[in-house]
């Protein structure tokens, strides 16, 4: 059986240090740029290169994490920024952009590239999805349970990274716009500002903490998660001390270590948990999701502070870990001989090296002592290598001078150093970048963007309601997205008498995924793709990963509509979908200049342009239940409101059929202003009606068809212009 993985967290070269020390196979880390963690301290990219030597040379990984979304104008700095990193080793990286993925396994060929958890995988359809993009390990949603990843591995064929210990996310990760819409500060770009740790009332309620999660800690199922098969345990905590990354490690090296040894007696000692408890971790801990779907005892409904840490605890790590350097014992002998070259050998276990030196020579006043000659030798400097014993072969009376032994040693150790690396077979001298073609990029700018006139844009509205849908129906709206949960037997007789009665006027009709697909929930793609076998309906409105790959083998010829949630931010994100969609909506953190420069960008005739205009968007998509939370599961889905400190309601559908939640923003957005400018890059626009009823939903789609012709104020007061000007950091 393969060993798992233990891989650890460093947010600065002392946790990166404590991390190996403490037994972790593989240590994932952030640098300055293109990681989820913008607060931690990070690392520059001469720190990372030395992490990368110091981690080979104990035969342990590096992982850097790109693990947030790039906009068009960063993207070829992942060049300059990956190049060190990658001549120097670099292991694999941690991804989320579908875009920043392509670029970099074009340009940095043998890097392995992991799929972050960010990118929402929730089956084995994405993960092969994922695959064929050249990702070779994936980390999925973090709601799957051990069966459903159990189920991705064996049929796309990939490794499985899994969370095993530290902070939960309440919302499935690469879905979360709560922190980037309410105070500007992204998720996807690693600047969460953690608004699912504040107090909320669900349903007028008692205040409490509904969103937040509990730790997660699976020490006491290891023998489980290990069974299953999967490649690598991963441990939440860049943000945390050095202390917590090394006291975690080490209990979770012991205890996987323990199962390998004797798995008939695993066995957790209460001082372990003890321990666990008191490294930084919340009061209330669970196993997270994999034997749980939701549920009450999963959220720190009283408290979602951290109890801190012990004190003395943490500095009786930090001896044992981080304090005293990381050294590799050899021991050595140098052979020192008049008129011959000095020659000193390293040795530890298989591995050996011997160097040559300045020629020795013959003492003509005061012969070099043994004693001088060890002292110089066991220096380490700031070797990595410690010489613990010595041994000197001499003939005659000698002498060297002490910085031509201080030299050979440093060749020596830096050769020992280098030999390790190549026995624990991670040298990967022989790797060549790809330069990029900077004139391909200039041809592929185009020298005006195509606007469009107004008269020749549409507006296209989803509805998740039956009263919606007649308006919408009503105002001959040029497309309708329905909810999968609507299509019922009653609408779908409706709107074929509908089509019978009068074909020329019926709009186009779209069928929205659910926004999260998991195995259980195929069926719900199954029944799309047989009302796709109607005549009635032209194509399907795309939210993840699960459901293109799902359709795209199923339903080739009707046409596939990419959301706003799949995140086409730069060039290449354009290139991975121009031969598998029809038409992307434009990412909502963007402002109006950033999809003006990815549209610039656009490859000709390819993707058609939407951009989403009005709607409450959904903030959250949640595997746990506000209903179960307060009280129980009602098997029904409609609509719930929580309300902040601040009293603004957010409405909740509980979606059951799907069994997850979609919290909605309290305020429409609304960029009604956008036709002020009277032409647009984009061929379509989109109301979202969510909350609103048959009157209001009239005026929203009168309104919209009418200031495509003539801009006039809007009759609501209340809204967001969203990311439009500003833009996400």
């Amino acid at each position: 059986m393969k060993k798992v993985e233990l891989l650890a967290p460093a947010g600065n070269f002392d946790a990166l240090k404590g991390a190996i020390k403490a037994g972790a196979d593989a240590v994932y880390l952030g640098g300055e740029f293109y990681g989820a963690r913008a607060y931690a301290d990070n690392f520059t990219q001469d720190e990372i290169c030395t992490g990368i030597h110091l981690a080979h040379t104990f035969g342990r990984k590096i992982y850097l994490t790109v693990n947030t979304l790039v906009k068009e104008k960063e993207l070829d700095g992942l060049y300059n920024y990956l190049l060190p990193l990658y001549e120097k080793g670099l292991d694999g990286v941690i991804v989320q952009d579908l875009g920043a993925l392509r670029y970099i396994r074009e340009h940095f060929p043998g890097l392995a590239l992991h799929a972050s958890t960010q990118m929402t995988i929730t089956g084995y359809r994405g993960a092969s999805f994922a695959k064929e993009e050249g990702v070779s390990r994936i980390v999925p949603a973090r709601e799957l349970s051990l069966a459903e990843m159990k189920h991705i591995k064996s049929e796309a064929g990939v490794e499985i990274e899994a969370f095993i210990h530290g902070a939960m996310c309440y919302c499935y990760s690469g879905q979360c716009l709560l922190s980037s819409i309410l105070g500007g500060r992204s998720g996807n770009r690693g600047r969460c500002a953690q608004p699912c740790r504040l107090p909320y009332e669900v349903q007028g309620e008692k205040s409490s903490y509904p969103l937040s999660m509990r730790d997660m800690c699976t020490v006491s199922i290891l023998p489980e998660l290990i069974e299953a098969g999967i490649d690598s345990f991963k441990i939440e905590g860049r943000m945390k001390k050095p202390a917590y990354a090394a006291g975690v490690t080490a209990i979770y090296r012991k205890y996987i270590d323990l199962y390998y040894k004797d798995s008939l007696h695993y066995r957790v000692s209460e001082e372990d948990m003890s321990m666990l408890r008191k490294l930084y971790i919340r009061s209330e801990i669970g196993k997270g999701y994999y034997h749980s779907h939701n549920g009450r005892e999963m959220i720190t409904l009283d408290s979602p502070a951290y109890s801190g840490a012990d004190d003395q605890l943490l500095s009786q790590i930090e001896k044992e870990y981080i304090s005293e350097p990381l050294y590799f014992p050899v021991t050595a002998n140098i052979f020192l001989k008049p008129e011959s070259p000095a020659r000193l050998t390293l040795t530890n276990g298989s591995v050996q090296v011997s160097c040559k030196g300045d020629t020795v020579q013959k003492a003509q006043n005061q012969p070099l002592s043994n004693e001088k000659i060890e002292e110089q030798v066991k220096k380490s400097g700031n070797s990595l290598i410690k010489i613990e014993r010595v041994t000197i072969e001499t003939k005659d009376d000698i002498f060297m001078p002490v910085r031509a032994i201080n030299e050979l040693r440093r060749t020596a150790t830096l050769s020992m150093e280098n030999e390790l690396i190549r026995h624990n077979m991670l040298d990967y001298k022989n790797r060549k970048s790809v330069i990029p073609y900077q004139a391909q990029y200039q041809m592929e700018k185009k020298e005006k963007i195509i606007l469009n006139d107004p008269d020749t844009c549409a507006v296209h509205v989803s509805v998740r309601t039956k009263e919606q849908l007649k308006e919408a129906l009503k105002e001959q709206v040029a497309r309708i997205y329905l909810e999968y949960s609507l299509l019922d037997e009653e609408v779908i007789k409706e709107l074929q008498n509908e089509k019978e009665h009068d074909s020329d006027c019926l709009s186009e009709l779209y069928i929205s995924t659910p926004y999260i697909v998991r195995e259980k929930n195929i069926l719900y793609l199954e029944k799309i793709a047989k009302l796709l076998e109607n005549e009635i309906f032209e194509g399907v409105l795309i939210r993840n990963l699960e459901s293109f790959q799902f359709f795209r083998k199923v339903h080739s010829t009707r046409r596939l509509v990419l959301d706003a949630n799949l995140y086409l931010w730069n060039r290449e994100a354009l290139h991975v979908w121009e031969d598998r969609a029809d038409e992307f909506y434009l990412p909502v953190e963007n402002n109006f200049y950033e999809w003006m420069e990815l549209l610039s960008k656009l490859p000709e005739g390819k993707l058609k342009v939407s951009a989403l205009v009005y709607g409450r968007l959904p903030m959250m998509i949640a595997a746990n239940c506000l209903n179960k939370t307060q009280s129980h599961c009602t098997g029904k889905s409609g609509m719930v409101m929580l309300k902040d400190r601040y009293e603004k309601e957010f409405p909740v559908y509980t979606d059951c059929a799907s069994c997850y939640n979609v919290i909605y923003n309290s305020v429409p957005l609304s960029l009604h202003r956008l036709f002020k400018r009277r032409q647009f890059p984009m061929e379509n626009f989109r109301i979202d009606l969510t909350t609103e009823g048959a009157r209001e939903s009239r005026q929203l789609i009168q309104y919209f068809h009418d200031i495509l012709n003539k801009y006039q104020e809007p009759f609501y007061k209340e809204y967001t212009t969203g990311h439009i000007k500003r833009g996400v950091e």
